[in-house]
């Protein structure tokens, strides 16, 4: 999801809200169409799934490219036949840390690879739909796939939710390590987001790493309400992206 700042000077953040269990989720249920529309087995659809993650950082568009696939008939058979209501709730503190932001600096925005239904479902679910202003998305109905780590998601995102604003202003928080090193090299100020099992990479994604959310209270206070504002005359928009890749 997506966080932008009201008139001023902006800053970007993006972090993953969906969880491990509703990826693993994912990769089941694309496997499964991988064999199915492609007639292929189960080894070799894992193999190509993961082919096309790495090579297009969606197995989405490796299907569009090269299989002609429907991604409309792809999305519900497999993002909307997630039964994401057994395992994504209500979240309370991640509803008081969005709420805790000072609303005078920053406005939400939904960023997301996943096509606009899944994300609507995951805020809703998460009971923060309603602190949102708007939502970049892939696009699945367009001639042409866009999505992360490609430099024209980045570039998307900053028209519609940070107005032209310079790379350099906007911060990113996500829990791909593609995800996060890309908007680094964009030109953003990228935060990576481990899960508390997750084993630290090698070499790290982004400048900053972080096992929870509430982590940003500590690196950014400026843009909260409790927060020090440690520069008075920034101001930031944040991006909470919904870690919606596979």
């Amino acid at each position: 999801m997506s966080l932008t700042l009201k008139p001023g000077r902006h800053s970007t953040f993006s972090v993953g809200v969906d969880g491990k269990r509703v990826h693993e989720m994912m990769q089941e249920l694309i496997d499964q169409y991988f064999i199915t529309h492609l007639s292929l087995s189960p080894l070799d659809a894992y193999d190509l799934h993961q082919n096309y993650y790495k090579q297009y950082g969606l197995a989405i568009e490796g299907l569009v490219r090269h299989h002609a696939i429907d991604p409309l008939e792809y999305n519900a058979l497999v993002d909307d036949a997630l039964p994401l209501e057994d395992v994504i709730h209500p979240d309370p503190q991640l509803r008081q840390l969005l709420l805790d932001l000072d609303r005078d600096k920053v406005k939400l925005w939904l960023f997301t690879n996943a096509y606009v239904n899944h994300a609507s479902r995951v805020v809703r679910l998460l009971g923060v739909e309603d602190l949102f202003e708007g939502v970049t998305y892939c696009d699945y109905a367009a001639p042409r796939l866009v999505c992360k780590p490609a430099r024209e998601m980045y570039e998307k995102a900053m028209k519609e939710a940070a107005q032209g604003r310079r790379v350099e202003e906007c911060y990113f928080v996500d829990d791909s390590f593609l995800n996060c090193n890309s908007a680094q090299d964009f030109g953003w100020t990228s935060v990576h987001l481990l899960e508390r099992d997750d084993r630290e990479p090698a070499t790290k994604a982004a400048r900053y790493q972080i096992r929870s959310l509430q982590e940003l209270r500590d690196l950014f206070p400026q843009f909260f309400r409790d927060g020090v504002d440690m520069d008075r005359d920034r101001d930031g928009d944040m991006h909470i992206a919904n870690g919606h890749d596979r």
